[in-house]
């Protein structure tokens, strides 16, 4: 009897599994290849696609990731992200500079020597991966004895002398970290200690001999078939790769990547910046409005997001605050321009030394840009001290001397004195003549809370005829 059954629940377990055997192959044979493609500057946002790009392949179970890069350079903490990931990537992750005319320049240099499969389409180039200061250099020091010598010894061994002990830093720093890639993948590691040190590029046929990539693919399909049966280190296990006939699911950014695109621009940050901090003084003066409120918070959280992204230099911010204080600061304090025109060179300056140009074209703050807020802001100074200058010639709208030359009409009949209707309310009235009820007057004087009135001319007249 138990072995009857056992022999039914064996049974029950062999036809479930020929039922299921199908589907489970199928789902085998249907893992994806991911394809990323990084355009571009490497910023926060490309680096925020290819971070996230690369975990979601490890989530849909992808044989694969093909991150297809044509790139001019970037930020190095937006490059080393792209890189930590992959190292970490339980997906082997094949770099395709791609499509022929692509390029793969500074930090994509990097990032090709950091994966697991370096590959290039005839007609691209990789190369001059030496790292740019960013921030205020020290242009006219001299440099030290210690400095000189060094520079003397970079120069013996054919490299160029950096320019001082910081850019030195950085640039040992990036070929040793050059070197370690190089060292992990197994590629060569002279030459790409050589791209960082003397800035030097290579073809990809020329890379391909100099065993700096892996291999030549014309395209994405190309790459794929010569991928097949390939073994891969990843993670420290070996694995071949299996890419014949796969499925390429193409990942488009989404709307966070666009997003981050778009905020991390710095003339878009620049612009959020200013209209946050306009919008919140504008509330703050006329309190009530709210929506200049509310615009002005969004704006300036974004602003502060976008420079926390990016390569700011704190000392351009920090004018750029100041310049628009000064420029606040014209409409309450009477200094007849000194404030506003100050105002305006400090935001002109701050604009102009917030991003330092030696992080490249892409991060810098374009000179129309830089005029035109300097144009608003010098826009609102002109206008600010125009106003200031007609109010000091308009008549006293307040007190006493508003009430003299105000019309009013009598309450009562009157010999000398009475009531009347002034500015919407009731005063007490004297006059030197006889007034009749509904009679227009003109208030000629105050004395204390009685006004001096006269009739109107037209009454007059009237009243003699």
């Amino acid at each position: 009897m138990i072995s009857h059954n056992v022999w039914r629940w064996v049974r029950g377990i062999l036809v479930a599994f020929c039922a299921l055997w199908p589907a489970l192959s199928c789902s085998a044979a249907a893992r994806p290849v991911m394809l990323l493609t990084l355009e571009g500057a490497v910023s926060p946002a490309t680096a925020d696609y290819a971070v996230r790009g690369i975990r979601q392949a490890a989530g849909k179970g992808a044989v694969l990731v093909i991150l297809q890069v044509d790139t001019p350079g970037g930020l190095d903490t937006s490059m080393r992200s792209v890189i930590k990931e992959i190292l970490a990537s339980p997906v082997p992750v094949a770099v395709f500079v791609g499509p022929s005319g692509a390029r793969a320049a500074s930090a994509g240099t990097y990032i090709l020597y950091a994966s697991h499969v370096a590959a290039m389409a005839p007609g691209t180039n990789l190369g001059a991966a030496t790292p740019v200061p960013i921030g205020i250099g020290q242009p006219g020091k001299q440099p030290t004895g210690k400095e000189k010598d060094d520079a003397k010894k970079d120069k013996a061994k054919g490299d160029e002398a950096p320019e001082s002990t910081m850019s030195r830093k950085q640039v040992h720093d990036a070929a040793a970290y050059m070197r370690s890639l190089a060292q992990l993948r197994g590629r060569n590691a002279e030459w790409g200690e050589r791209a960082v040190r003397e800035a030097v590029s290579l073809s990809a046929e020329d890379a391909l001999k100099m065993r700096v990539i892996d291999l030549l693919a014309r395209d994405v399909k190309d790459l794929l078939v010569q991928l097949d049966g390939r073994k891969v280190t990843v993670q420290g296990v070996e694995r071949a790769l299996e890419t014949k006939d796969v499925q390429v699911l193409e990942l488009e950014p989404d709307w966070r990547s666009r997003l981050l695109a778009v905020i991390a621009n710095p003339s878009v940050a620049l612009i959020l910046m200013m209209l946050g901090v306009y919008g919140l003084i504008f509330e703050m003066m006329n309190p009530g409005f709210v929506l200049p409120g509310v615009i002005g918070g969004i704006c300036l959280l974004l602003a502060l997001y976008a420079f926390q992204l990016l390569p700011i230099n704190y000392a351009g911010l920090g004018l750029i605050l100041l310049g628009m204080a000064f420029i606040v600061a014209e409409a309450f304090v009477p200094s007849f321009g000194a404030l506003g025109i100050g105002g305006v060179i400090a935001l002109a300056i701050g604009a102009v030394i917030l991003i330092d140009p030696a992080a490249g074209a892409e991060y810098t703050v374009p000179l129309p840009l830089v005029a035109a807020v300097s144009a608003l802001g010098g826009g609102v100074v002109f206008f600010t001290v125009l106003f200031a200058l007609k109010a000091r010639n308009r008549p006293v709208v307040s007190g006493q001397e508003q009430m003299i030359g105000s019309l009013g009409e009598v309450l009562e009949d009157l010999e000398t004195e009475g009531w009347a209707r002034v500015e919407s309310e009731r005063w007490r009235i004297v006059s030197t003549r006889p007034l009749r009820r509904g009679q227009k007057v003109r208030v000629t004087g105050v004395t204390g809370l009685t006004l001096r009135v006269e009739a109107e001319a037209d009454d007059n007249s009237g009243r003699q005829a």
